[in-house]
């Protein structure tokens, strides 16, 4: 069975939209549309299953405490684990003998997308006791740490390791201009996978990278004004060049979290989420009801190398924006 990872995250915005709203017609579907993806727990072959199955059943055991979902958390990071390669000490992302992948030349592609699986291996290993979880998503995140950032603290998308030696073959882009410019969505990912391992460890390692990749991104000369970044920084057609809407929202709801840590100048990093969330709220990038294909929001950048989503809507645009207003929405009751 094959499940696209953004349609994967869509019954993760169900259950946000039922949690934000209260609408209890919202939860059965919530259910019909997580449970539809089941299988993805079985996925050995894309990394991606930690996305998939936290963003949808993760969701589903928080907010409605459906016990039948913790089997389905484990097996996928049980999946999940298979892809970890010891001699590098990092989860394989892309399987390299076939597609586009298998002309690049690269032996253990590792994106920086990754990061956003280990939430999954941090709660299987509270469900479970077994630390073997745990010490997976560290290593990886130890390893993406000494190797995926560049000194003004922004990431590389794909870094090749050897299986071999563990040694760096290539530092890459897929999905970015090219390989030394700076792709958004990846630095999206980085600040909210290391805001996470933050949060599950209390490692302050995983702490400052995610603050030194948000304030490399804040005061980029190129931001625009409304915070909404150009699908790649670095682009030869900046201003005219495309924004992505999905970078922003997975920021934003980063920022949230990152402002509600120990951690000082927190109401900073709520006030730049916040406008982000102004901007994406406005008519330039959100959708009137029935229009956009359903999507909440418009303009967003999936790969345009592989001229693949290129200025349409994105599930995990919407997926973000709804987590950043249930974050915002907690932030402010609590005041």
């Amino acid at each position: 069975m094959i499940i696209p990872t953004g349609g994967a995250v869509f019954p993760g915005s169900v259950w946000y939209l039922y949690e934000l709203s209260g609408d209890r017609s919202l939860e059965p579907l919530a259910r019909k549309y997580t449970e539809a993806i089941e299988a993805a727990k079985n996925l050995t072959w894309h990394h991606d299953v930690g996305f998939m199955v936290y963003c949808s059943f993760g969701n589903g055991l928080r907010i409605s405490g459906i016990r039948e979902y913790e089997e389905v958390i484990v097996q996928a990071a049980r999946s999940l684990a298979t892809r970890f390669r010891e001699v590098p000490g990092i989860i394989q992302s892309w399987d390299v003998a076939h597609d586009w992948m298998s002309e690049r030349g690269w032996e253990c592609p590792v994106i920086i997308d990754n990061l956003m699986n280990l939430e999954l291996l941090f709660e299987a290993t509270r469900l479970t006791g077994d630390s073997s979880f745990y010490r997976i998503a560290v290593s990886h995140a130890d390893r993406t740490l000494q190797e995926q950032f560049r000194r003004n603290g922004s990431c590389y998308h794909v870094i090749d390791y050897s299986l071999t030696t563990g040694s760096v073959r290539n530092r890459h882009t897929a999905q970015g201009y090219s390989h030394e410019p700076v792709w958004s969505r990846g630095q999206a990912w980085a600040i909210y996978g290391y805001t996470v391992c933050y949060r599950e460890t209390g490692d302050r390692r995983y702490l400052q990278q995610a603050l030194e990749t948000f304030h490399f991104m804040k005061d980029h000369p190129d931001m625009p004004a409304d915070k909404i970044p150009y699908w790649d920084m670095s682009a030869p057609d900046i201003p005219e060049a495309l924004r992505d809407v999905s970078a922003a929202t997975c920021m934003a709801s980063a920022l949230y979290e990152l402002s509600q840590l120990d951690i000082e100048g927190g109401e900073e990093y709520k006030k730049y989420a916040d406008e982000i969330m102004v901007s994406v709220a406005s008519p330039a990038y959100r959708a009137n009801p029935g229009e956009n294909g359903n999507f909440l929001l418009k303009h967003s950048v999936g790969s345009i190398p592989h001229n693949a989503e290129v200025d349409a809507p994105l599930n995990y645009a919407d997926y973000y924006f709804l987590e950043a207003l249930k974050r915002k929405r907690d932030i402010e009751l609590a005041i």
